[in-house]
């Protein structure tokens, strides 16, 4: 390579080593780290069938990137109290959504019937909350309708309800229209952004999905710091 010259590729790797070790200093003068969130195996079983659905996220088959969090941050709802709107589930009991296992095998999922439903934790007092991440089931590639994550005060969910995420395009749910893409089900489950919001109760809705018409859930993790 001549003198002075530099190609496409060298400018490329010269940029990233300047720009990386930049990016690393600014997230620990912020006192953040990337969450260490512990996935399940993955698990599809058969031949995925054709999803339709008009408001889609396109699958990108690349790894969710390191959500950074302050450090400290941990997932609060592990063995918390579970409730929801069907307290007799088909398949499974409430307390299996806060233990721990986010498997894709029986035993491991609970199952709620037809219809708009909900599930709620409790996370026994106020939390700053930097990240949810919940597992619907993930045996086989599925899409599930009217996804909502709302957030509150109170365990009736009246006082400061603040919705994070909801993919019900045509509020269908009767919660408002959400803006948010429905998404395919995969073992990294989903996890959304709550931007460091304060409150101590977690509720989920989904209404069937792309494979019946019953709910869902493997694992709800709520992570966060206990607010002062």
């Amino acid at each position: 390579m001549k003198r002075g010259f530099w190609t496409k590729s060298a400018l490329m790797v010269l940029m990233l080593a300047v720009i990386c070790p930049v990016i690393s200093a600014q997230d620990e003068s912020d006192g953040k780290a990337p969450l260490e969130i512990k996935l399940p195996k993955p698990m599809f079983v058969g031949t995925p069938k054709n999803i339709q659905s008009t408001n889609l996220e396109k699958p990108t088959g690349a790894k969710r990137p390191p959500f950074m969090a302050p450090q400290g941050t941990k997932n609060v709802a592990l063995g918390k109290a579970v409730s929801g709107s069907d307290e007799d589930p088909v398949i499974g009991d409430m307390q299996q959504i806060t233990d721990g296992d986010k498997e894709a095998v029986d035993g491991s999922y609970v199952e709620f019937g037809p219809g708009l439903q909900h599930i709620q934790v409790d996370l026994g007092a106020e939390h700053l909350l930097y990240a949810i991440a919940f597992w619907h089931y993930h045996q086989q590639a599925r899409v599930y309708k009217d996804v909502v994550v709302q957030i509150a005060d109170d365990p009736d969910f009246i006082m400061n309800v603040r919705t994070l995420f909801s993919n019900d395009h045509d509020n269908s749910s009767g919660l408002g229209v959400g803006k948010d893409k429905e998404y395919i089900e995969t073992y990294e489950g989903k996890l959304i952004d709550a931007k460091g919001e304060k409150a101590r109760y977690v509720r989920l809705y989904s209404d069937g999905n792309t494979a019946n018409d019953m709910n869902h859930y493997i694992e709800i993790e709520v992570y966060g710091k206990p607010a002062k």
